[in-house]
């Protein structure tokens, strides 16, 4: 259990113990923003309030009265309806409107462009947003200050390259530090409901984002539950900005990296990770460091990053004499620093031969024992 910046949380308490419980314990979040909302005022009129950045923050926003932040009516919002077209979403983007989206099933034949600074795309109802024919789904320029909350992409049967792009390459240059991108309550789905297909779910370019709880999950379960060549995806998330915080994060079953991160100075509060379930073969499933990928891998590159509270798991139950080398892999220097890491294989499904790099006892055998590690190097 990870708690961050959490009032009356429990102390710290991480250990190698596997009967222990184990709490990782934070007392300051580094950055955060509580998420837009939807609400009615006193004259009964629908508006969104938009709270402030926090910085070390603990408790709730609204402990010395109202949350900070500012409100804004809903006329500065385009609402979206289920049948809208890209085309109409995009020209609602264009003329500086914000979105919100109401629940529904938005087929998009074009990728929907996020070009203004401080946009907010809002949904209800998790709506429902399918790219046709392999585009890509949605981008954000290298701006200040959107705010993405609250839906689902869902990839298409079509190859997409990528579901949700923050800035452009090599945006990672210029700050966003006083109003970073949020990403929240955003969730991704290859497959379950049709075989979807999609390289990556989520690139982060732009630096200082805030992906604050979001699921990408390769499905395993639905339809194509099992099927290694029908619901192809290679990584869950890759992050190229400097100064990028996740917490909450959630990647399962890609084919490859589930997280890759390349950026300076990133940081994760909460990892969850299942691996891909439906590996045929060993032979099918092998990176540069050996058997498997990585659930985390940061580049070489890296010099200075930081985790907290992470657990991957196997269960290859189509093959499970399948193994993964390990489910973290860091460059070995002093800046890129790991805390409370556990990896186990669920009923003996595979094997998982190391935490991180060559580090940690093997997760293997029926009874679903965890192995825990308390800290890295």
């Amino acid at each position: 259990m990870v708690f961050s910046g959490v009032s009356g949380a429990p102390a710290q308490n991480y250990t190698t113990d596997p009967n222990a419980v184990h709490y990782t314990t934070l007392a300051t979040t580094p950055v955060s923003r509580d998420v837009p909302y939807l609400y009615v005022d006193a004259a009964g009129k629908y508006r969104v309030f938009l709270p402030s950045l926090r910085t070390n923050a603990s408790g709730i926003s609204w402990a010395s009265g109202s949350t900070p932040g500012t409100s804004v009516p809903m006329s500065s919002f385009y609402v979206a309806h289920e049948g809208d077209s890209a085309a109409t979403i995009n020209t609602a983007l264009a003329n500086g409107c914000n979105v919100f989206f109401t629940p529904g099933v938005y087929h998009v034949s074009q990728t929907l462009h996020v070009t203004k600074a401080n946009t907010v795309v809002l949904g209800i109802g998790y709506p429902t947003i399918v790219p046709d024919n392999g585009v890509n789904a949605m981008d954000v320029a290298n701006v200040d200050g959107v705010r993405l909350k609250g839906f689902l992409f869902d990839a298409g049967t079509v190859n997409s390259n990528t579901l949700l792009t923050v800035g452009p390459a090599g945006a990672q240059g210029t700050s966003h530090a006083t109003n970073p991108t949020t990403i929240q309550d955003v969730f991704f789905r290859i497959g379950g409901a049709v075989a979807g297909k999609a390289t990556n779910s989520l690139v982060v370019n732009n630096s200082d984002t805030i992906i604050d709880h979001i699921w990408a999950w390769r499905a395993d379960h639905g339809v194509s539950a099992t099927g290694w060549t029908i619901k192809t995806a290679d990584n869950g998330l890759t992050v190229n900005g400097n100064n990028v915080l996740a917490t909450g994060l959630f990647v399962e079953h890609y084919q490859k990296y589930e997280v890759q991160w390349n950026g300076a100075n990133g940081k994760i509060i909460f990892f969850q990770n299942e691996m891909p379930y439906d590996v045929p073969d060993q032979a099918s499933w092998m990176s540069s460091a050996g058997n498997g990928y990585a659930a985390i891998k940061v580049a070489n590159t890296v010099t200075a990053f930081e985790a907290w509270g992470l657990g991957s798991y196997c269960y290859f139950n189509l093959n499970p004499a399948v193994n993964a080398y390990h489910s973290f892999e860091a460059p070995n220097v002093a800046g890129v620093k790991w805390h409370d890491l556990a990896t186990v294989s669920l009923g003996g499904n595979g094997t998982i031969t190391h935490i991180i790099n060559d580090v940690g006892a093997v997760a293997q055998g029926t009874a679903t024992i965890p192995v825990y590690l308390v800290s890295y190097p």
